[in-house]
């Protein structure tokens, strides 16, 4: 799973990469720190998922979830903040998020949300592989 960070503090960064360094399947393909940086990268990257920080220079989360939305971009999207009040959660989730998780609670569940999506996906290429030999 391709996994792009956007998140413009360092220490989160580093945090999280370590953490991916454990989840078997992640490749981290770029890390970010602004809006303008994160939208420049889904587009050229097309990562399978997106840790996105609600709070960047040039704008928010919610920018780059409606520009993903608006340019037709699929990933799923993590975001992963500070700021986890229940309108952000909701404006989140209805542009385009499939998790909203608090950094200073919930960080851990990164990892999780991510194995649980290679888990999901290897299920699929498997059923996939079975239908392909039925035909």
């Amino acid at each position: 799973m391709r996994v792009l960070i956007a998140d413009d503090s360092e220490v989160i960064v580093q945090r999280l990469m370590a953490l991916l360094a454990h989840v078997r399947g992640v490749e981290v393909v770029d890390q970010v720190g602004t809006v303008e940086e994160t939208r420049e990268a889904v587009r050229r990257l097309r990562p399978d998922a997106v840790i996105l920080d609600m709070q960047m220079p040039g704008g928010s989360g919610i920018d780059v979830l409606e520009s993903m939305k608006k340019d037709r971009l699929i990933s799923t999207v993590i975001v992963l903040t500070n700021h986890p009040y229940a309108p952000y959660r909701k404006k989140c989730l209805q542009v385009g998020a499939k998790f909203f998780l608090d950094k200073s609670s919930e960080f851990e569940k990164v990892g999780e949300v991510l194995q649980g999506l290679i888990r999901d996906a290897d299920r699929e290429a498997e059923r996939d592989s079975r239908d392909q030999e039925d035909v």
